[in-house]
C-alpha cells in the first residue's frame, strides 16, 4: 500500500512554523519577495509583502526586482508571475497542487479545435480577437498573444473589450462565460449578440446564422467559488439584513449581478468596503477568505458572506509549505513556463499592462 504524502513540517508547532518562516525571510532579504492572493488564509497571507487580486499581483510580479518571487496563490498566477519576469528570477508555489478548476475548463487543443471551426465564417484572424482571462493556462495565453489577443482580469475586462472591438469585429471570450456575459451586458452588448461556445459540440453548439450574428462567443468555463451564488441568496440577505449593500464578483452568474447593488473585482469590493462608512452594512458575494479577514479589519462595519463559498485550492498553501519555500529557496516547487510558450503568453498579458 502506498505512503500518503506528509505536509513538510507537520511536528511543528505554529509557534515554530511561524518562528521559522520570519527567520527564513529575514535571511532573504530584499532578493525575496512573497505575494499574496486576497483568498488565502489567514495563516499564510499575514506572511506576504504584498497582497492583491490577480492584476495588482501580476504588475506587481512584472515590477519586481526579487531574485526570488514566492507566489502564494494558484498555477495560473504563478505561471504569470514567471512569463513576465526575468530569466535570472525564479517563481515558487508553496504548494504545486493550488490549480484552478476554471483554468482547466479551456485547453490549448480545445481552444484551437474552436479557431478551426470558426473558420465556416471567414479567415479567423480577421474576425475575431481572443482575450483571455487570465485565470487560464499559460498555453491558452500563448495563443491569445499569438492571435492579436490579449490577457484580462476582473479588473480591466471593459477595458480589454473595448480594446479587442477597435482591433476586429468579433471577440472569443475565455474560459469564464459569466465574467464576459457580464462585462459585455455593461458594455452595452444586447443579449442576441452573444452567444456561448460549447467547445465539445460542432460549431459549439450555434447555428452558422447565430455565430454570425454574435460579436462576443464566450467559453462555457466557470468559477465553482462563485458559481454557488444564487438569486434567492441575494433575496434572503436582503430580508435578513434590511439596508446592507449587496456586493458581489462578476464571476457570479449575471442574474445575481443583476440582483446586487454593486459588482466588482476582488480589488474593487476590498476598495469599496474599506471605503465605506463607519456603520455600513455589506453582504459579500465572492470567497469566505476574503470576507473574513474584511470583517476582522473593519469591527465599525458590519460585513458578512452572502454564502460561506471557499476556493479549496487557495486554500491548499499552509504556512508550513510556505516555510518549505522560503527554507529551500529557489529549490522546490519551482514554476517554469516553457520559451515557446512563454514569449506569445507574455505578449498577450503585455498588452493587458499596458492598457
Amino acid at each position: 500500500m502506498a505512503t500518503p504524502p506528509v505536509e513538510p513540517f507537520q511536528d511543528l508547532s505554529d509557534q515554530e512554523v511561524e518562528r521559522r518562516i520570519l527567520a527564513a525571510r529575514a535571511s532573504l532579504g530584499d532578493q525575496t519577495i512573497i505575494l499574496g492572493h486576497h483568498y488565502q488564509a489567514e495563516a499564510v497571507i499575514r506572511f506576504a509583502d504584498v497582497i492583491g487580486d490577480s492584476y495588482e499581483l501580476a504588475k506587481k510580479a512584472a515590477q519586481s526586482s526579487a531574485r526570488l518571487i514566492v507566489f502564494c496563490g494558484v498555477h495560473f498566477m504563478a505561471e504569470s508571475a514567471d512569463i513576465l519576469t526575468r530569466d535570472d528570477q525564479t517563481v515558487v508555489m508553496p504548494d504545486l497542487d493550488a490549480g484552478c478548476p476554471m483554468a482547466d475548463m479551456a485547453s490549448r487543443g480545445e481552444v484551437e479545435g474552436a479557431w478551426v471551426q470558426l473558420a465556416e465564417l471567414g479567415r479567423p484572424d480577421d474576425l475575431f480577437l481572443p482575450v483571455t482571462y487570465i485565470n487560464s493556462q499559460a498555453d491558452v495565453k500563448a495563443f491569445c498573444g499569438a492571435h492579436g489577443g490579449i490577457t484580462c482580469t476582473s479588473a480591466n475586462a471593459p477595458k480589454a473589450l473595448r480594446w479587442a472591438l477597435e482591433r476586429r469585429p468579433k471577440i472569443l471570450f475565455l474560459p469564464d462565460q459569466h465574467l464576459g456575459r457580464n462585462t459585455a451586458l455593461a458594455q452595452g452588448f444586447r443579449p442576441e449578440e452573444i452567444a456561448l461556445w460549447q467547445p465539445h459540440l460542432p460549431l459549439g453548439g450555434n447555428t452558422r446564422e447565430g455565430l454570425a450574428r454574435a460579436r462576443i462567443l464566450l467559453w462555457n468555463g466557470h468559477c465553482h467559488v462563485h458559481s454557488r451564488f444564487a438569486v434567492e441568496h441575494v433575496a434572503q440577505a436582503r430580508r435578513d439584513h434590511p439596508g446592507a449593500k449587496v456586493i458581489v464578483h462578476p464571476e457570479c452568474c449575471h442574474e445575481v449581478v443583476a440582483a446586487s447593488d454593486l459588482a466588482g473585482s476582488t480589488g474593487v469590493i476590498v476598495k469599496v468596503v474599506k471605503e465605506a462608512p463607519a456603520g455600513s452594512a455589506w453582504v459579500i458575494g465572492t470567497e469566505v477568505n476574503l470576507v473574513s479577514r474584511l470583517a476582522r479589519e473593519e469591527p465599525g462595519k458590519t460585513i458578512l458572506p452572502l454564502v460561506s463559498s471557499m476556493c479549496p485550492n487557495m486554500y491548499k498553501n499552509s504556512a508550513r509549505d510556505l516555510l518549505h519555500v522560503v527554507e529551500n529557496p529557489g529549490r522546490i516547487n519551482v514554476v517554469k513556463v516553457s520559451g515557446d510558450v512563454r514569449e506569445p503568453a507574455r505578449l498577450a498579458l503585455q498588452r493587458m499592462l499596458d492598457l
